[in-house]
């Protein structure tokens, strides 16, 4: 792993030199439970005029189950946690820890980039870990996007998977996890393994940390979610649509 993240590392100082700024933003990544699951209503890119999803569903009556177990743990417990912390952490720094906490996820994004030959993507990215990391201060702070206007790219590895080709298979709600497909469930272990401090951290640190993103990017949220659950009837539909929506999008319109 050590020697991925050293020739990706490499590549990408020659990337970077014919780079320029990427096609779109990307969304912020989701974290687990009803929050995420709401976020695919509200951060979905645009549909593309002849884009078609098929919602392939086969074990509906479980993901429905597994859904309401995830939304509750949200309501009770996530929901409760990042209200205190929104009291307790102001909206600048909240969005400070945002900063680093994507700083640091740049191992499976640059990989992606590369396995998706998106050059552009790849050199944004690169070039955004290398100034935000210098004069953004380890990450706190955006300053590739504020100053510089590099946008975050979106890449994962069950996104590179359906580039090449690889169907989505059947939607599936898997407990304290956000939606996923079977493609991307695979790729979500892949973006894991990709990781060097999945193999440099102990496991409890990295739980912590884990911890600490999902309850800070879910009181970044709060409003943006309770808007969104206030206003949708079928919750459950409306998620997997916007899920499926949003991944075929990203899949076919991120060039």
């Amino acid at each position: 792993m050590r020697f991925l993240a050293l020739l990706v590392a490499v590549l990408g100082l020659w990337v970077s030199g014919c780079s320029s700024v990427p096609g779109g933003p990307a969304t912020s990544a989701a974290s687990p439970l009803a929050g995420p699951q709401l976020a695919q209503l509200g951060g979905a890119p645009p549909a593309l005029p002849d884009t078609s999803v098929a919602e392939y569903d086969p074990w509906q009556p479980y993901n429905e189950k597994m859904f309401r177990f995830n939304y509750n743990v949200d309501r009770y417990v996530l929901k409760p946690a990042a209200k205190v912390y929104d009291v307790i952490m102001p909206d600048m720094f909240q969005q400070m820890i945002g900063n680093g906490f994507d700083n640091i996820k740049i191992v499976p994004k640059l990989a992606n980039n590369l396995l998706q030959w998106n050059w552009k993507g790849f050199g944004t990215e690169l070039g955004r870990f290398v100034i935000n990391s210098t004069l953004g201060i380890g990450g706190l702070f955006d300053i590739a996007r504020q100053e510089f206007g590099l946008e975050k790219t979106r890449a994962d590895f069950g996104q590179t998977l359906g580039r090449w080709g690889l169907g989505p298979g059947p939607y599936v709600i898997v407990p304290l996890l956000p939606p996923l497909t079977v493609r991307d469930g695979i790729g979500y272990g892949v973006d894991v393994a990709m990781d060097p401090l999945t193999y440099l951290l102990f496991i409890w640190d990295r739980l912590g940390m884990r911890l600490g993103d999902i309850v800070n990017d879910r009181s970044l949220n709060l409003e943006t979610f309770q808007a969104i659950e206030d206003s949708t009837l079928d919750l459950y539909g409306a998620t997997r649509n916007g899920y499926l929506q949003r991944r075929e999008n990203l899949i076919r319109g991120v060039r």
